[in-house]
C-alpha cells in the first residue's frame, strides 16, 4: 500500500513537469527588413564591346604594269575620288596607242577608197560595164573595210584606258595611309600588294560582339520603342563619351559557332574624325522601355551553389518563401528581375541569415538607398 502511493505521487510529478513545458510562454518571432516591390518603367540599356571600322575602305592597286615614276600625294592626305595618286611609265602604252590610232586611220583611208569602187560598180553593172561578180566582190570588200574600221576604234579605245590607267587615281574619298612603293618599283597589273589603302572617316561603323543567349533573352521581354532604329552611345578607350550618337543598323543573321556570339553593326558619323578604325570601344545600346519592370535591391538578391540567384520573401501568412529569379542587367544598386518576383511581393533585406524557409517572422518595412521602403 505504501508503494502505491509513492507511485501516485510520483505520477503527479510528472504530470505537473508536462503542464509546465506546454504553457511555457513562446520565445518573439525573428524580425526582417523588407522592400515591398513595385514595377515600373525601366529603359533597357546593353553595354557591349567592339571596335571600329570605316564605313568606306578602298586598296589602291595598278591595273598595267611598269615602273612608278612619281607619287602625287602625301601621305595620311584627305584625297578626293578620281586624285592622280601615281604615275607609271606611259612610253610603252603611248606607242601602243599611236599605233592604233595609225591602224584606224589607215583602215579609214581604204573604206573611203574601196566603197567609192563599190558605188561606181554598182552603177556599172547596170550597163554591163561590169560583171555582176565583180560588183558583188567590191561591195563585201567594202563591208569588211567598215567592219575593219569598227575593230580599230576598238582597238584604239583599249590603247587609250591603258595609256590612261597609268595615271593611278583615287576610287573614293577619304584619308590615304602609307604607300607601299616609292618612285622606281616595277607594278603589275591587280597585283596582290596595294599601292595604299584608303578610309572614308566621315562615317564610321562599329561592330559589336552579343551572345547569342544575349539577344534570346532581350527578344523574349516586352519591350516598347518610339523609333525603328535604337539609339547607340559610345565609350572611347580613354573613358570619355563620343559626342556623336549613333543608330543600330543590323544584326548579324548567323551565330558564330566558335564564340556563340551575334555581331551587331551601328553606325556613327564622325566629322571630326575622333574615330579611327581599329579602336576599341565600349557602346551602351538603348533597346526600349520595359514597361513592367521589376527592380529588386541588390542585397536581397543572393546566389546559390549552382550560380542561381535566389531571394527570400515574407508571404501572406507572414512565413519565408524562397524563389528562383531570372536577373538582367544592374541599375544602380538594383537587378533587373525577369522572372520569380512581382510586383507586391515582400523581399527581405536585412535578416535572412537568422531565418530559414518556412519559418514565421515578423516583417519591418525598411528604406534602401533608392528610397523604396
Amino acid at each position: 500500500m505504501k508503494i502505491r502511493t509513492t507511485s501516485i505521487a510520483a505520477l503527479f510529478l510528472l504530470t505537473g513537469c508536462d503542464n509546465a513545458q506546454i504553457s511555457a510562454p513562446e520565445g518573439p518571432l525573428p524580425e526582417v527588413g523588407i522592400v515591398t516591390l513595385m514595377s515600373q518603367p525601366v529603359p533597357v540599356v546593353s553595354e557591349l564591346t567592339g571596335r571600329t571600322s570605316a564605313a568606306l575602305i578602298a586598296e589602291v592597286r595598278p591595273q598595267v604594269g611598269g615602273i612608278i615614276q612619281k607619287r602625287l600625294f602625301n601621305e595620311g592626305d584627305t584625297v578626293k575620288a578620281g586624285q592622280a595618286l601615281y604615275q607609271i611609265d606611259p612610253s610603252s602604252f603611248k606607242a601602243s596607242y599611236d599605233e592604233a590610232a595609225a591602224a584606224l586611220k589607215q583602215a579609214q583611208s581604204l573604206v573611203q577608197a574601196d566603197c567609192q569602187k563599190a558605188r561606181r560598180y554598182a552603177q556599172l553593172v547596170k550597163d554591163d560595164g561590169v560583171s555582176r561578180q565583180d560588183a558583188e566582190d567590191a561591195q563585201a570588200t567594202c563591208a569588211q573595210d567598215k567592219a575593219s574600221v569598227e575593230s580599230k576604234k576598238a582597238a584604239l579605245e583599249s590603247a587609250r584606258i591603258s595609256l590612261n590607267w597609268t595615271t593611278v587615281t583615287a576610287p573614293i574619298s577619304g584619308r590615304i595611309g602609307i604607300s607601299s612603293v616609292t618612285p622606281g618599283a616595277l607594278v603589275t597589273a591587280q597585283q596582290d600588294t596595294a599601292l595604299a589603302t584608303i578610309r572614308g572617316l566621315d562615317t564610321m561603323y562599329v561592330d559589336l560582339t552579343r551572345s547569342s543567349a544575349d539577344l534570346l533573352r532581350l527578344r523574349r521581354q516586352t519591350l516598347s520603342t518610339n523609333s525603328d532604329t535604337l539609339s547607340v552611345s559610345l565609350i572611347l578607350e580613354d573613358g570619355s563619351t563620343y559626342s556623336e550618337k549613333g543608330r543600330l543598323a543590323l544584326t548579324e543573321v548567323a551565330v558564330d559557332e566558335s564564340t556563340g556570339s551575334v555581331i551587331l553593326r551601328a553606325v556613327f558619323p564622325n566629322p571630326k574624325q575622333q574615330l579611327l578604325p581599329g579602336m576599341f570601344v565600349r557602346a551602351k545600346v538603348d533597346e526600349g522601355i520595359m514597361d513592367d519592370a521589376i527592380l529588386a535591391p541588390q542585397q536581397g538578391i543572393t546566389r546559390d551553389a549552382k550560380g542561381n540567384a535566389t531571394a527570400l520573401v515574407v508571404n501572406a501568412s507572414n512565413k519565408v518563401e524562397q524563389r528562383t529569379l531570372q536577373t538582367g542587367d544592374t541599375y544602380g544598386d538594383k537587378w533587373l528581375v525577369l522572372s520569380g518576383l512581382n510586383a507586391g511581393d515582400k523581399l527581405i533585406v536585412e535578416g535572412s541569415g537568422k531565418v530559414t524557409t518556412g519559418q514565421e517572422v515578423k516583417a519591418e518595412a525598411v528604406k534602401t538607398d533608392g528610397g523604396d521602403a
